[in-house]
Order: structure tokens, then C-alpha cells, then sequence
């Protein structure tokens, strides 16, 4: 492939700067794979500013884990449910029909579990806050958008910094889980439908961005002038014009030539 010019960032050593005249993003992607193995990367036309938009999803992007499947232990029920959950994140199986299948097997459940849940085993992917807290300061809008629950995200938005959580709501009655759903699900329309609802309140030419792993995050990734997976399912991978399979989330920021000096967060 043609390369115009190369050269290293100048606020940080860690990233290459390739410019060309045009790339095919598959073929490039296909390239660096073979030959570089797990790598940090963004493909843009330009890169003229900083995104003022951040949006991403929860489970297994901004924290390590998903929420469902750790809360389905505390009913013996993880393997059943993780084996869906994998399905429904490599989009072999429809989203909503997924969720409702598996919040129907948590009927019953005690609702401390929850909070047991986060307390002994939700912990933050590493580099989240310091990447969502960077962009804050550097005058970004972040949302935390996700098909799980609000009883989880509320408290991980708060600890990691974002302004804005939509999610889904678990019903609950009695202390006890349903194994239903209050509200409407949020799927990947709803991923969509938000980032272009908060990116219309920011003007016009304002960049967004946002963060996904699974196929329910496609539309919003597709959607964003950077779409980052990290450590994503193929289909997601190859849905976004950058990845996240060598380093932390704080990769994003290199890539982004934010010098380390002005990260916040950490």
C-alpha cells in the first residue's frame, strides 16, 4: 500500500502515524494483522479535532465483566446464562429475545444480590477512567449507553466519570427480582438513536466518538466518526475504524496525541 509519510507522534512514542492518499481499511486492517499481530489503532480521513462526543457501552468495554452473567451466579445459573450472552455479543442471536431470556431465569433472585454483585465482583476495565475523565476536561460530552441495567450502570457512570447513563431497568417487587423488564429495552437502536440525538445538541462538524465490544454495539460504532472496539467480538472488530487489542483504554488517548501530561483521572 502507498504510504505517503510515517513517523512517530511527537507527544507520544508509542503510536505510528501513517499517512496515505487513500486506505482501504479492510486491507490495512488485514495487513497489520499478519504482520504486527494484536495492535492499537484508529483509521480517519483526518484527524483535525478531538471528539466532543463520547459514547460507549458498559459490560466488558468500561468494566471487565457482564453484569448479567455475574448476577446469574448468585442464582447458580452462570454457565446458562454466559453461554447466551456469548451468543447474542458475536450477533448469533436476536438482542431483546436474548435479554428477556435471560432476565427471565434471574426470577426470584433476592435484589441484594445485586449489590453483592458490584461489591464483590464489578471492577472497572483498566484505563476507563482516566480515558473518560481526560476527555471530560478536554471538553467531551460522555454518555454511558448499555442493553444492561441501570442498577449497575448508575454506580459505574458515577465512579468512572460519565455525565449521562442509559440503560435498562430490571423489575423488581417485593425485594425480589421478577424476571421481567420495567421500560422499554435499550438495544442497538437505542445505542444509535442516542449518540445522534446528543451529537445534534453539539452542532454542526462536532466528532463523536464511541466504544463497543459486541454486535449490539454496530450502529453506534458504524455511526461515530471513531469507532473504537475493544478487545471486540469479529463482527464488531470489523465493523470500526479502530481497534483496542494490545494496551489499556488509555491507548485511545495516545491515538487521540493527547500528551500523558494532561490525562486526568488516574
Amino acid at each position: 500500500m502507498p504510504v505517503a509519510h510515517a513517523a512517530m507522534l511527537e507527544f507520544n512514542g508509542d503510536v505510528l502515524q501513517i499517512e496515505m492518499a487513500s486506505c482501504d481499511l479492510g486491507a490495512f486492517r488485514s495487513l497489520v494483522d499478519e504482520h504486527l499481530g494484536a495492535t492499537d489503532g484508529l483509521v480517519a480521513d483526518e484527524f483535525s479535532d478531538l471528539p466532543r462526543l463520547f459514547v460507549s457501552d458498559m459490560d466488558s468495554t468500561m468494566i471487565g465483566q457482564e453484569c448479567i452473567d455475574e448476577l446469574a451466579d448468585f442464582a447458580g445459573l452462570k454457565e446458562k446464562v454466559a453461554a447466551i450472552t456469548e451468543r447474542a455479543m458475536q450477533g448469533e442471536l436476536d438482542f431483546e429475545s436474548a435479554l428477556k431470556e435471560r432476565v427471565g431465569l434471574l426470577a426470584g433472585l433476592e435484589e441484594t444480590a445485586i449489590r453483592r454483585c458490584l461489591d464483590e465482583r464489578i471492577e472497572p476495565t483498566p484505563g476507563a477512567r482516566t480515558l473518560v475523565m481526560t476527555l471530560r476536561a478536554k471538553g467531551c460530552r460522555t454518555v454511558l449507553v448499555t442493553g444492561g441495567f441501570h442498577h449497575f450502570a448508575d454506580p459505574v457512570a458515577e465512579m468512572l466519570g460519565f455525565e449521562r447513563v442509559v440503560g435498562n431497568r430490571l423489575g423488581v417487587e417485593g425485594g425480589k427480582l421478577t424476571g421481567g423488564l420495567a421500560g422499554p429495552v435499550v438495544d442497538s437502536g437505542v445505542k444509535e438513536a442516542t449518540l445522534r440525538s446528543e451529537l445534534a445538541l453539539l452542532g454542526d462538524n462536532a466528532i463523536a466518538m464511541s466504544a463497543g465490544d459486541g454486535a449490539n454495539d454496530i450502529p453506534m460504532i458504524e455511526a461515530s466518526d471513531y469507532g473504537m472496539a475493544y478487545r471486540a467480538k469479529p463482527k464488531a472488530r470489523d465493523a470500526a475504524n479502530g481497534w483496542i487489542d494490545r494496551g489499556d483504554l488509555t491507548s485511545v488517548l495516545g491515538l487521540l496525541d493527547i500528551p500523558v501530561a494532561d490525562w486526568v483521572g488516574g
